[in-house]
């Protein structure tokens, strides 16, 4: 990323410039709508960015525009302070500042990003498809030992501290967590963690049982198959407490993907309250059907 390409020049575009969000009529879906409307029943919805890094800001500020080109949402960033080895970025951490102050929440997502343990070999053809076919190799903490987890959470919560910023949650990369993972965050006091199914609040595990609305963008058809499972995922979702729209920067890119979630996200704000995962931890309320998760 060029000096230029950074987090203080995604943040302007040209004037009289149709965002990417835009329909072919200059219009967003449900822009004049979205949060308007009257909310009958006590359900939440989270807006959930991924992978926020340096060399992904231009991309997470495309995605922002975006989000809030439906509707002006709180939003849970999910932050790597070091993604594949990069050094400090002091624009970076303006950039995180600026939406703090904002209203949004700013969430751990591991140290680098990079699934390097036992030298990034998987243990089997299971352990494969975790690490490198459902994700390519980003799973940072799918096969740590408790004493690794502990070190890169420390890491990241002792930059958190540095910047200034207060630190409730952790989201693991592809929501994959070795059980030393789960033993380490018991003991580093954090309010929340998620997977890909659950809110699960810290340090008793408890979770609430939502489905991650996610997008796969690295192919054609795992952008088809996509579309079409997260159509269904969110119709079958309607009654639940809580509803977690996980959004990747790629996700702004592909117009079909960004369509989907857009109009999926503008329907949910008819009937939710947006919340972020912090706040949602806090208020969890979980039945006995969906309590009780194990690491």
């Amino acid at each position: 990323m060029s000096a230029e390409e950074g987090p203080r020049a995604a943040g302007s575009e040209a004037r009289g410039a149709r965002p990417a969000c835009a329909g072919r009529d200059g219009r967003t879906p449900g822009a004049s709508r979205a949060g308007h409307e009257a909310r009958t029943a006590p359900r939440r919805l989270v807006v959930v960015l991924h992978d926020a890094a340096p060399a992904t800001w231009a991309g997470c500020e495309r995605l922002r525009r975006c989000v809030h080109a439906v509707a002006p949402v709180a939003l849970t960033w999910l932050v790597v302070p070091r993604r594949h080895g990069a050094p400090p970025d002091a624009r970076f951490e303006a950039a995180l500042d600026a939406a703090r102050s904002r209203g949004d929440e700013l969430a751990l997502h591991g140290w680098t990003h990079r699934d390097d343990a036992d030298g990034g070999r998987p243990g089997g053809p299971i352990d494969y498809a975790r690490r490198r076919w459902y994700t390519a190799g980003e799973g940072e903490f799918a096969a740590l030992s408790q004493s690794a987890a502990s070190e890169r959470l420390r890491l990241g919560r002792q930059w958190f501290e540095a910047c200034g910023w207060p630190l409730a949650g952790f989201v693991a990369p592809a929501w994959l967590m070795s059980p030393g993972t789960w033993d380490a965050l018991d003991a580093l006091g954090f309010e929340y963690t998620c997977t890909l199914s659950r809110l699960v609040a810290l340090p008793s595990r408890v979770g609430l049982a939502s489905q991650s609305i996610v997008y796969s963008t690295r192919a054609a058809w795992r952008r088809a198959l996509s579309l079409g499972w997260n159509a269904a995922l969110a119709r079958a979702q309607r009654t639940r407490a809580l509803l977690r729209f996980e959004l990747h920067p790629g996700d702004a890119e592909h117009a079909a993907v960004r369509r989907s979630w857009m109009r999926l996200l503008e329907r949910a704000l008819r009937e939710r309250e947006a919340v972020t995962l912090q706040e949602a931890a806090r208020e969890l309320q979980v039945v006995p059907a969906q309590a009780g998760i194990h690491a």
